[in-house]
């Protein structure tokens, strides 16, 4: 395959480079990023002298120079997203800009130049709350914030250009993602970076509600199976099937480092904040995937690998950051808690 990797600079966007790169040895990568303030060059150190691979710094809603790289490839697999619930609270329509319009372009120069697959990296955020049991792919789509509403609306196009023009597209539906290379405003590498520097660990609300981690590498699996040996105009849930709740995540994490509980800040509440995300991966496991590593072993390698790449995180937490920081997390009364 000679893949075009929207996105492909952001944190699970370079982990399927690099994994592209190392198990499929026939391939080629172009990545074009934006790089915003979550895109990071670095994280395609280890790949950049590769002859199969080319960097591109662009926005998927560039009709032109999306139209020119797609001439070059045979597949798209677009991670290119703004992604972050808290900011696109503050600022829906960047979200709207990239996550609707960037996928529209996307699908434009993919169906102009005739490609084989398109794969839409997706998110269960579509699903919304999910009181109990676990989303199915046939679920409907219940989107509770301008984040999920955005990246449900890039679903939905994608479903107009299968029914309207036969479009070969495949849905990936990823569970909440760690690892190394986030960027450390999500809760687990901010949980990390502030227990190493002794700063609290801000909890939304009361703490309860849970997600179901999984690890970078495991996701990128996933979406390589999906692109590889799914069937074209599917959509695939990838998660562990675990639940983790955020008070869980603290503990957790203060855990590994020896410190005291104390650290656990109770912040006020993110406004619309779904309780529970769960979905059924029976599909894609279906097809010989399976998660490697538990939510345990998952963190060990996230917590060493924060430890270990200061320099890589540090000089992110600072200017902007703090100022996003501080409009997020405002502490709660301790009688509320």
């Amino acid at each position: 395959m000679r893949l075009l990797v929207t996105g492909g600079a952001g944190f699970i966007g370079s982990e399927f480079v690099r994994l592209t790169l190392r198990e499929h040895p026939e391939d080629s990568v172009v990545v074009l990023d934006k790089l915003t303030y979550a895109g990071n060059e670095r994280n395609l150190d280890s790949v950049r002298n590769d002859p199969r691979f080319r960097f591109v710094r662009g926005d998927i809603a560039d009709a032109g120079m999306v139209s020119r790289l797609a001439t070059d490839c045979d597949v798209i697999v677009n991670f290119a997203a703004e992604s972050h619930v808290d900011r696109s609270l503050e600022a829906p329509g960047q979200f709207i800009q990239t996550d609707v319009y960037g996928t529209y372009v996307l699908l434009e120069a993919a169906r102009s130049a005739k490609h084989k697959r398109f794969l839409q990296v997706s998110t269960d955020e579509v699903y919304g709350d999910v009181a109990t049991g676990r989303s199915a792919e046939t679920d409907p789509l219940s989107p509770r914030s301008p984040y999920s509403a955005s990246k449900a609306g890039g679903e939905m196009l994608i479903w107009a250009y299968r029914s309207s023009y036969g479009f070969p597209a495949i849905i990936t539906r990823g569970s909440n993602t760690y690892g190394h290379n986030q960027y450390p405003e999500k809760i687990i590498p901010l949980f990390i970076t502030n227990a190493i520097d002794n700063q609290p660990l801000p909890i939304y609300g009361d703490g309860s509600a849970v997600r179901d981690y999984i690890f970078v590498e495991d996701h990128c699996r996933g979406i390589d199976t999906a692109l590889r040996k799914g069937a074209v105009g599917e959509n695939y849930n990838i998660g562990f099937g675990g639940e983790t709740s955020g008070v869980a995540v603290a503990d957790t994490i203060l855990a590994a480092f020896g410190k005291p509980d104390s650290l656990k800040l109770h912040v006020q509440d993110r406004l619309g904040h779904d309780r529970r995300y769960a979905v059924d991966t029976a599909k894609l496991r279906s097809l010989g995937w399976a998660p490697r590593h538990d939510f345990t072993q998952g963190m060990e390698l996230t917590v060493r690998w924060y430890v270990e790449n200061q320099a890589w995180w540090r000089p992110l937490k600072s200017g902007e950051f703090w100022d996003f920081y501080q409009r997020n997390y405002k502490p709660l009364p301790a009688a509320t808690v």
